[in-house]
């Protein structure tokens, strides 16, 4: 057994890895991911891609962030329950405290979401979820069939841009699978070991659960500005699916027809939040900040920013203990088989959609992309470094 310096050296050392992508992940869920396999799976080789992809394809069925629960299995898996905390902790406070801060009016410069080194950075965002697209097709597609499948699930996904269409292709490619999909290697998936057990599950699902009861009851029964708060954030954090821009109507609807924040305060909040790295569900935090009631300011920022994310973490304990056993199952896997190439297609439509279009706008980004794809693709900088040096060319090219 390992001493207990040990392992904290470990929720340290995750806590440091993850605080670094929560600096420089910029693009959206799916870019996370794309930095999340660079990190782990290529360069640090905590996971194999199969074990990998596995994850990100519960996650994209469960409730919630699904890169930010990636991040927390990861965490989980690595270092434990502190490990689990330590990599939610890194990989979202960059960007909640920076939009507290420009809640209680530190940040006084909206032009910050124009500037040049935000541009490079959307811009490096493209090459990393190309770089992630590539090598999950590599993996995950080795056979006409699958490629098929994948070049499928980006068509329908394109023609139908919801999380609908999203959750459908995936089904699609899970049935699709079951049936026409020999996996012939014999090879079983490598289990992960989580600290967790099947009851610990089912006490997870029922902590799930109770708030979505409870926290209504509170509300009616009370009419408090802070249960009316507390309610519409863990609601919209437990039943949203397709990740930060999901959530986003889910908390104006909550948060702004009973005037707690006003319209022009969430807008105001929204634009900031496009120039912050890391999940959109931190969005969360600057509406507590800026809520009307006795929650204001750094607490009420801080206390939203863990509701909003308790239910991701809780239906993902909830469904991990049994998804390990599942995954061993060979109709399982030939299922998961059409369902990650049915995610290699989710990410190629995602790349054009919304990664590209919202990043690049003319040559300029273009060559700025092309230029970053080389450094990382045949260079083999790392991508930390490839992300500054973008960002310092955006400023100089496109400020």
């Amino acid at each position: 057994m390992q001493p207990a310096s040990a392992d904290l050296r470990e929720v340290w050392r995750v806590f440091i890895i993850f605080l670094r992508l929560g600096l420089t992940s910029f693009g959206g869920p799916i870019a996370h991911l794309g930095y999340f396999r660079s990190e782990f799976v290529e360069r640090r080789r905590w996971l194999d891609d199969r074990s990998y992809s596995d994850l990100v394809a519960l996650c994209q069925f469960l409730p919630g962030p699904a890169s930010s629960q990636v991040g927390m299995a990861v965490g989980l898996g690595r270092a434990g329950w502190l490990g689990m905390f330590a990599a939610w902790a890194g990989f979202s406070l960059p960007s909640a405290l920076a939009l507290i801060a420009f809640a209680v009016g530190i940040a006084h410069f909206p032009e910050v979401a124009q500037s040049g080194w935000v541009q490079g950075l959307k811009v490096v965002a493209v090459v990393i979820v190309a770089q992630a697209v590539w090598g999950m097709a590599r993996a995950l597609c080795p056979d006409r069939v699958r490629a098929a499948l994948a070049i499928a699930a980006a068509l329908l996904t394109l023609a139908l841009p919801s999380t609908i269409g999203q959750v459908a292709v995936l089904i699609i490619g899970g049935v699709l699978g079951r049936y026409f999909l020999s996996l012939s290697d014999g090879v079983a998936a490598p289990v992960r070991v989580y600290p967790l057990t099947r009851r610990g599950g089912f006490i997870a699902l029922i902590l799930f659960v109770v708030p979505l009861i409870g926290l209504p009851l509170w509300m009616a029964a009370t009419g408090s500005s802070v249960a009316t708060l507390m309610e519409g954030v863990y609601r919209s954090g437990a039943l949203v699916f397709g990740g930060g821009h999901v959530v986003l109507p889910l908390l104006q609807a909550s948060v702004v027809p009973s005037g707690l924040v006003s319209n022009a305060d969430f807008v105001a909040g929204y634009g900031a939040a496009q120039a912050v790295p890391g999940p959109l569900f931190t969005f969360a935090a600057y509406l507590g900040a800026v809520a009307a009631g006795p929650l204001q300011g750094w607490v009420g920022g801080l206390v939203t920013l863990v509701v909003v994310f308790v239910p991701a973490a809780l239906v993902l304990l909830a469904a991990l203990p049994f998804w390990e056993a599942m995954r061993q199952r060979p109709d399982i896997q030939s299922s998961m088989a059409g369902i990650n190439a049915a995610v290699v297609g989710i990410l190629v439509s995602a790349l054009y959609d919304p990664v590209w279009t919202s990043a690049i706008l003319g040559r300029t980004e273009f060559g700025l992309a092309l230029a970053a794809f080389g450094l990382l693709m045949i260079g083999r900088l790392p991508p930390v470094l490839v992300v500054v040096l973008s960002a310092l060319g955006g400023e100089l090219l496109l400020a």
